[in-house]
């Protein structure tokens, strides 16, 4: 098993970082390729806006990403403190099955706590057992609340 780094990411990796996101986004989940620009304005606002949202990069002992996450930050009324979206959390699957997306996880869990967040919330298909049970096996439990979209 390979040892990876878990850092934010930084400029350095946003090629790198692009085209793993590339991967998540029109690979894994089929959704429509964001225009490169927009994609790569998205990273650079992350990393020049901290307090807006943050990325963590997996980077491997060849410095290859392998994995990444994001949060974005918002405000809870209720408990008058800042919360977290987790809202991406991705391995490749050449680099699953090492506990990369549970490394990434934890990254996030202590970044929300060190920074004194409320909470952290995030979502996951129904179908989704893998996610599921990597997030039964951090202590996470299932929201009280529904979720509802619109488009």
């Amino acid at each position: 098993m390979e040892t990876v780094n878990i850092r934010p990411a930084a400029e350095r990796d946003i090629p790198q970082l692009m085209d793993l996101m590339y991967e998540y986004i029109v690979g894994f989940y089929k959704c429509d390729r964001p225009k490169e620009e927009a994609l790569e304005k998205l990273m650079l606002h992350l990393i020049k806006n901290p307090y807006e949202g943050i990325q963590f990069v997996a980077e491997n002992p060849s410095h290859q990403l392998v994995g990444f996450s994001t949060l974005y930050f918002t405000f809870n009324t209720l408990e008058v403190k800042r919360m977290s979206l987790l809202y991406d959390l991705y391995v490749t699957s050449a680099a699953r099955g090492q506990h990369i997306g549970e490394k990434l996880l934890h990254t996030c869990i202590d970044y929300i706590r060190e920074h004194g967040y409320s909470h952290m919330i995030w979502e996951t298909a129904h179908d989704n057992l893998a996610a599921q049970s990597l997030y039964d096996k951090v202590g996470a439990s299932k929201a009280i609340w529904l979720n509802y979209e619109i488009k």
